[in-house]
């Protein structure tokens, strides 16, 4: 072969191969894309399904089953998990969906950040008409599910829905087993059924629904009184502990905190 047709047919091969190597790059590049963003997919799905199945866990007596973003009741009513707005703390507050609702994750347990960070209070955002559904939509409404405890001596009215005057009860054959030295913090208390807004807001607390308890104030804090927002906190963990075993959040670990504070939210505890 002589020199002039070794030379053409470098000329013809070469850019095969380069333009070869370009779509096989090129083909490797959109595989990648495409499995990072099926990733992406798969994890957003994971993320919302994980929201809604702790739902329905922690609520089985109403929820029936949820897909995509939808969230299924038994009557055959459905809510909206997502609404899809992005929303400051402030307008999550005031205007949560089921989502934003459970968008912070509560740290069950001891080791938990003390003081919380800036905004950081899983449970406090809340979406009313989600408990309304359950626990009553008037006052009408939840003190006909009301039932009268005795809470270490004094009379206090929870709900029974979702069984939640015998979590009550629990809590106290549980705190009654605490070391003496404890049992200041919860034998008295501030109340548990309130029908009434939080101050200052349009919104009703989980006091309304009565699925909460504030106890002693005398060794409470609470952010309200506060206005500097220098975080305090005299209860000790081991009798929120024994609340947070039987579903209850706990306020201290609220960035706006309130430590006398405790309410019903299985939904939040569950990993």
């Amino acid at each position: 072969m002589n020199k002039t047709k070794i030379i053409l047919l470098l000329a013809f091969v070469i850019p095969m191969l380069f333009s070869f190597q370009c779509n096989e790059s090129k083909n490797k590049e959109t595989k990648s894309e495409n499995i990072t963003a099926s990733k992406q997919k798969k994890d957003s799905t994971k993320t919302t399904l994980t929201g809604l199945q702790k739902l329905l866990k922690a609520y089985p007596n109403f929820l029936d089953k949820a897909d995509g973003n939808k969230l299924y009741w038994k009557d055959g009513a459905t809510m909206i998990y997502d609404d899809g707005k992005e929303k400051t703390h402030e307008e999550k507050l005031e205007n949560a969906d089921i989502e934003d609702m459970i968008s912070q994750e509560y740290v069950m347990g001891a080791k938990w950040s003390e003081p919380p960070a800036k905004n950081f209070e899983p449970g406090r955002i809340r979406y009313e008409p989600f408990f309304e559904k359950m626990y009553g939509n008037s006052q009408s409404a939840v003190t006909s599910n009301l039932t009268t405890i005795n809470w270490f001596g004094t009379s206090v009215q929870v709900s029974t829905i979702n069984e939640v005057d015998k979590k009550f009860k629990a809590v106290m054959e549980d705190l009654e087993k605490l070391l003496e030295k404890y049992h200041k913090y919860f034998k008295k208390t501030a109340g548990t059924f309130n029908y009434r807004k939080i101050f200052g807001t349009d919104r009703y607390n989980a006091h309304a629904f009565g699925i909460a308890i504030d106890i002693n104030t005398e060794y409470s804090d609470y952010w309200q009184w506060d206005k500097s927002m220098k975080y305090k906190n005299r209860i000790p963990f081991e009798v929120a502990e024994v609340f947070e075993k039987h579903g209850f959040i706990w306020g201290a670990k609220w960035y706006h905190y309130d430590t006398m504070h405790s309410e019903y939210r299985p939904e939040l505890l569950f990993n």
